[in-house]
Order: C-alpha cells, then sequence, then structure tokens
C-alpha cells in the first residue's frame, strides 16, 4: 500500500500540468495523454497486473485522456478578446431573457421551467497565441454579470448552440455570439 502514497500526487502534478496557459492543443494532449498513460500503467504494474494487460490499458488511457486534452486548450486574453465577450456576452444574456419572457408569456409549462444558466461560453476573436483552426470562447457569469477569470479556452471544434461542457470546474451553456 506504501506504493499508492504517490498516485495523488501525480493525478494532481498532471491536472495542473494540463491547465498550463499557453499551450496549443497538441502539446496539451501530449503532455495528459503521456501523464494518464504512465499513472494507469505505473499502477497496474505495482498491483500485479499482466504487462499483455498492462500495456494495451495504459495506451488507451493515454490516447482517451490526450483526446479529451486536444478539444480544449486555454491561454490568458487579451484586453480585445475580454472586451469582445463581454459585448458578445450581454447581447446573448439580452436574448436569453427575451427567450425567457416570450415562454413565459406562452404559458407552455415546459417553457416556463426553462432557466437562464449560470455560466454561458461566448465567442471572442482570436490572438496571435491562438491555436490556428480554433474556435476561441470566454465564460460569463450571469448573476455577477462578469466574465469569470482572464481564460480564453481554445476549442478543437465549434460547439452546438445550447449544448454544455465543462471549463475548469464550471459547466457553462455556449450560446456562441
Amino acid at each position: 500500500m506504501k506504493k499508492s502514497k504517490f498516485l495523488p500526487l501525480v493525478v494532481v502534478a498532471a491536472l495542473f500540468t494540463s491547465s498550463c496557459e499557453n499551450m496549443s492543443p497538441g502539446e496539451n494532449a501530449a503532455v495528459v495523454g503521456g501523464v494518464a498513460g504512465a499513472v494507469t500503467g505505473g499502477v497496474l504494474a505495482l498491483a500485479g497486473v499482466d504487462p499483455g494487460i498492462t500495456i494495451p490499458v495504459a495506451a488507451g488511457a493515454a490516447l482517451l485522456a490526450g483526446g479529451a486534452a486536444y478539444i480544449v486548450s486555454k491561454q490568458q486574453a487579451t484586453k480585445r478578446q475580454e472586451e469582445i465577450a463581454l459585448q458578445n456576452a450581454r447581447a446573448a444574456e439580452a436574448k436569453l431573457l427575451a427567450q425567457q419572457k416570450k415562454a413565459s408569456s406562452s404559458g407552455s409549462v415546459a417553457k416556463k421551467t426553462t432557466k437562464k444558466p449560470k455560466y454561458i461560453a461566448v465567442d471572442t476573436v482570436a490572438s496571435e497565441q491562438s491555436p490556428a483552426k480554433s474556435k476561441q470562447v470566454m465564460i460569463y457569469d450571469t448573476e455577477s454579470k462578469r466574465i469569470v477569470g482572464n481564460s480564453v479556452y481554445n476549442l478543437g471544434r465549434q460547439p452546438q448552440p445550447g449544448s454544455e461542457a465543462k471549463y475548469d470546474m464550471m459547466t457553462a451553456q455556449y450560446v456562441g455570439r
């Protein structure tokens, strides 16, 4: 059991490293995938699992973690990115409020239960540090009426409007512009 005390340290190091700012999605995927594969393989090897099982499972863990890390990377926002995100967030919030008013006046029970999300992911512009062919979003808190933090999330693929995703510790609904 002594050997398993290192697992929390490795997991914390992996989480810390995976959220490094200014890393491209590919670099993020390589770091996270490598750490996930090494940790998985190490734990299985320490437990005495046959190498014929350990190696494929560790490789699968690396691919899965690396693929997830490739989808989202982040960087520090520029002043312009923050300004554009704030403009888009205010416009999106006004649109959400108008939809809520319309739903409540229509009398539909299903529509009345729709509530405004706490966090929304809004589009912003790319900067020089943004990876090519990625979508940039920032998170807006609809209760405090502020952009959350100073991070721009570089998405490897375009999200569907209305879809939810996890950004660090927040779940935000993507609204686009």
